[in-house]
Formats: structure tokens, sequence, C-alpha cells
């Protein structure tokens, strides 16, 4: 018969076990994917080298769910007329990029704009940077490309944001910012529910961003960051292209040691804080 104190002390190393495997396996609740970590291969498989590249940084993007990838286009890449089935959103990480009717004149977003093109409606891709790399996401699947002929109206407008035209708010009720040197934006979607927003460190910050989300997803979009956070061995210089994720209650910690701002994407269902 075991003695009460070994089916206690069974019980504390099983737990400990699971909570060990949780946080350090695939199913982690904190997950990190430095830019230089990245697995690549190709947008349309099928057209191998003459298809864009792109990297999924959460969740297959041929499946039926939600996805987030990273998408990179050669210089002078610019695609035919076509339609997608589902609806994405884009930031520019790098280069300059076009999005729009095929008829309509070229206004080439820099890195840190963002659009929304609509499912079902007619358009073209081009890309003019000597290199160019996207953030892509979608709220469900898979992501399809389909012909122009097969074009409809889902009753969404698409939108172009270039960065000069975005707003940003050093304290705002977008989120809860309680600390100098950072800014925020607000993209999309809800503040209390599912939404994107962008923050801006500028050089020489160093604070926490907190998260009780279920779903908390964050894209390094432009500079350099070092982040840390539990169950994480180490602090990490993530570049732009690097990915953060995680599950309920976690301290996100953030240091801008260059001289130059950093701007992040941030995917949420919840409120966070910055101080």
């Amino acid at each position: 018969m075991f003695s009460r104190r070994v089916i206690s002390t069974i019980f504390l190393v099983s737990a400990a076990a699971l909570a060990y495997a949780d946080n350090h396996n695939a199913g982690s609740l904190v997950k990190v994917i430095p830019a230089e970590e990245v697995e690549w291969g190709y947008l349309n498989p099928l057209r191998g080298k003459l298809s864009p590249g792109a990297a999924d940084l959460w969740v297959d993007r041929t499946s039926g769910s939600a996805t987030g990838m990273l998408v990179r286009f050669k210089k002078g890449f610019e695609s035919p007329p076509h339609i997608h089935n589902i609806t994405y959103r884009g930031v520019v990480i790098e280069g300059m990029m076009h999005n729009d009717d095929p008829s309509a004149a070229k206004m080439w977003m820099p890195p840190g704009s963002f659009w929304t093109q609509p499912a079902g409606e007619d358009h073209t891709t081009a890309a003019d940077g000597e290199t160019n790399l996207i953030y892509l996401e979608i709220d469900s699947g898979p992501y399809l490309v389909k012909p122009s002929d097969e074009q409809f109206d889902n009753g969404e407008r698409p939108l172009n944001l270039h960065a000069d035209n975005v707003v940003w708010l050093e304290d705002s009720d977008l989120h809860t910012i309680n600390a100098d040197n950072v800014q925020a934006t607000h993209v999309w979607g809800s503040t209390a529910d599912m939404g994107g927003s962008m923050i801006r460190l500028g050089a020489g910050f160093e604070g926490e961003l907190m998260t009780e989300a279920s779903e908390f997803r964050a894209v390094v979009i432009g500079g350099e960051v070092t982040h840390n956070a539990r169950d994480l061995d180490e602090p990490e210089t993530l570049e732009a292209g690097s990915y953060i994720e995680s599950t309920g209650d976690y301290t996100h910690e953030f240091a801008n040691y260059s001289d130059d701002e950093v701007t992040i994407y941030i995917r949420t269902n919840s409120r966070y804080s910055v101080q």
C-alpha cells in the first residue's frame, strides 16, 4: 500500500510533468518563432519558383481554420487579376506593395501599411521593392486563388491604409497604455473581442505587455526587439517577420535597444496593457 505522502508526491510530480509538457511541447502556452527559423515554401506550389514564397506562422493555410502567414514577392511581381474565396488582411513588412482593382493606378504601400482584400473582389497584387514581405491573415480557410470570372460581392469593401495615414495614439481607450515611448493604433475588429492593432515601441523602450487572452498572436513588423516571457529559456532578439503567441495570463517583456522604432502587429480576442 502506498502512504498518503507517497501518493501526494506522485501527484505533485505528475502535475509538474504535465505543466512542463504544456509549456515546452507543441501545446505550449507560449511560442516564439524567430524570423530566421521560419520554414518557407510556395504560396502556389504548382507554380514552383514562379510563385511567391509563403510560410505559415500559425495553423495550416490549407485547413478550414483562421491562419496567419508570411508571403514574400520578388521585385517586379504582378499577379494577373484574380479573386479569393475568403477575405484577407495584409501588413507590409518590407518593400513596396500595391493591391487594388486591376484598372487602378499603382499606390505603393511601404512597411507599416495595412490593407484588407474582401472575398470575391477582382484585384491584382504587385511588388516593387528589392525585397518584399507581408504578413497575411484570414479568419477562416482554406486560402484559395480563383479566376476573375467567379467574382462576387460579399458586402465588404477594401481598405488600403498607407503607413503615412496611420493615426498613432499615445494614450487611448483602444488598449491600456501606461508607459512612455509607446504608441498604439487599432486597424480592425473589436478591442473587447477579436481584433487587430499595432503598437510602436520607441528607441530605448523597456517594459511589459500583459494579456489574459485565450488567443494572443504578435508579428514583428519593423525593427528589432528583445523579448522574454515565463517558460522561455532566455530572452531572444527578434527581427521583422518573427512571431509570438501565448494563451492565458502572460506577461511579455519587451526591450528596444536599437536607435529605431519597433512596430508589432497584434491579433487578440481580449484587451491587453503595456507598462
